[in-house]
């Protein structure tokens, strides 16, 4: 085996791929879980494995049988159950880096930038190393600044490990996690201590909150929004989808919604006070009020640049909603909608207004759940426009938004199969 002496540090480890015996991937390391004490040397004894389908699962250090660079080799069993860490539980990456610590040689203040573990002769893994950096943070940055030096110190050589900062950084946690989609970060957060995920929140920029929050249960966003303060609550909400911000502010108490709605710009609250007004499972309140709307005259060309927007849905970029002036909901007369796999084999200078599918008909916004579904089904088709009595577009429904309501409320805190998953054995491993 290739673990016994070697030190394995754990922003290198994260990443690397775990293969079974037989050499086939079986995901890839996210993050390593401790047991610190106040006494006694911190163990490993997990590492949160990212499984297909993006599902983070615990695989024991004990089913690991060699840690090389670049991959890492288990046998046995793979537990598929979502990841969910136990309250004697910490979690490297996620709640340990950017956490001060004193140097007991000098009585100074550094922060953690990474953590060794080692095997010992008992086959116990073992915190032993810290990287840390001494220096002040940086204001209104959850970071470090750049004075101060980087060393490696024993585990033994500071104090503080298991004490939690009043306010502890999140600028190398935000960093492990920038290629993760939202749904991935929002279920990364959620494994977290609920102060840690509050840290993690604050120091994340507007945008990137709106996106996590979106792919959140009612009562992790509720929490996550409560540790804001008012201003910085209503700017996210201004940034989250139309809807999804209505649906936040509905699981709030009125008061608190009430107030929320005054900070926020005054274009957006009234937005999202129409969606408020619908029921939640009602076309009026499953629509989003910013679709990709355009007029008749526009261009191909210029459709196919709107839907290139990084922050569209898949679904609302599947399509255009063409419509008369004024082009904001509750925009002039509904003209039609345009598939973009239409558009793709037109004429670049082409009027989109030529490619109206006359075959979709439009949703009342008191049309039920049921029945926004059911057309959906019938057209096969990715979104449907909500229009008033006046044939005004007032926003769009996409499968997401309809999923969203399908789905029990609860869906996203379990697997995507059944809650009990068995273990999948590991090829060449042994069950048990």
């Amino acid at each position: 085996m290739s673990i016994g002496t070697e030190r394995v540090y754990v922003a290198r480890l994260a990443g690397t791929t775990v293969f079974d015996p037989l050499g086939d991937p079986v995901g890839r390391v996210r993050d390593v879980v401790l047991v610190v004490r106040r006494t006694g040397v911190p163990t490993a004894v997990g590492l949160v494995v990212e499984v297909p389908g993006r599902r983070r699962v615990f695989m024991p250090l004990t089913r690991v049988t060699s840690i090389v660079p670049g991959q890492v080799i288990c046998t046995g069993v793979v537990n598929l159950r979502r990841f969910q860490a136990r309250p004697s539980e910490t979690l490297a990456i996620g709640e340990l880096f950017d956490r001060s610590v004193t140097l007991r040689t000098d009585k100074s203040t550094a922060y953690i930038e990474d953590i060794a573990i080692e095997q010992t002769r008992g086959k116990l893994w073992q915190v032993t190393k810290l990287y840390v950096r001494s220096g002040e943070r940086r204001r209104g940055v959850l970071g470090f600044s750049r004075r101060g030096a980087s060393t490696v110190v024993d585990v033994d050589a500071v104090t503080g490990l298991a004490t939690r900062d009043k306010l502890q950084g999140a600028a190398l946690v935000i960093q492990s996690f920038a290629d993760y989609k939202p749904a991935d970060l929002a279920a990364a957060l959620m494994e977290m201590s609920p102060a840690r995920t509050a840290e993690i929140a604050a120091a994340l920029d507007d945008e990137r909150l709106a996106d996590v929050l979106e792919e959140m249960p009612e009562h992790d966003q509720i929490f996550l929004m409560r540790t804001l303060d008012p201003e910085r609550a209503a700017d996210v909400l201004e940034a989250m989808e139309r809807d999804d911000a209505a649906d936040l502010l509905g699981d709030l108490p009125e008061q608190d919604a009430a107030a929320l709605l005054e900070l926020m710009e005054p274009d957006d609250a009234n937005q999202v006070r129409q969606l408020l007004g619908y029921e939640d499972d009602s076309a009026g309140g499953l629509m989003t009020t910013e679709p990709v709307i355009v007029g008749p005259e526009t261009t191909v060309a210029t459709c196919l640049a709107l839907v290139r927007r990084d922050a569209l849905p898949p679904a609302l970029a599947s399509m255009v909603f063409v419509v008369r002036p004024p082009l904001e909901t509750p925009t002039g007369r509904y003209v039609g909608l345009v598939h973009i796999q239409r558009l793709l084999r037109e004429a670049p200078h082409d009027s989109v207004g030529n490619f109206v599918d006359p075959a979709i008909s439009t949703l009342a916004p008191a049309d039920t759940l049921s029945d926004v579904s059911r057309r959906m089904a019938a057209y096969d088709i990715l979104a449907l426009p909500v229009v008033d009595e006046d044939n005004r577009l007032l926003g769009a429904i996409s499968i997401d938004d309809v999923l969203d309501h399908l789905l029990p409320r609860d869906w996203r805190e379990h697997d995507a199969g059944d809650p009990r998953a068995p273990e999948r054995p590991a090829q060449g491993g042994k069950r048990g």
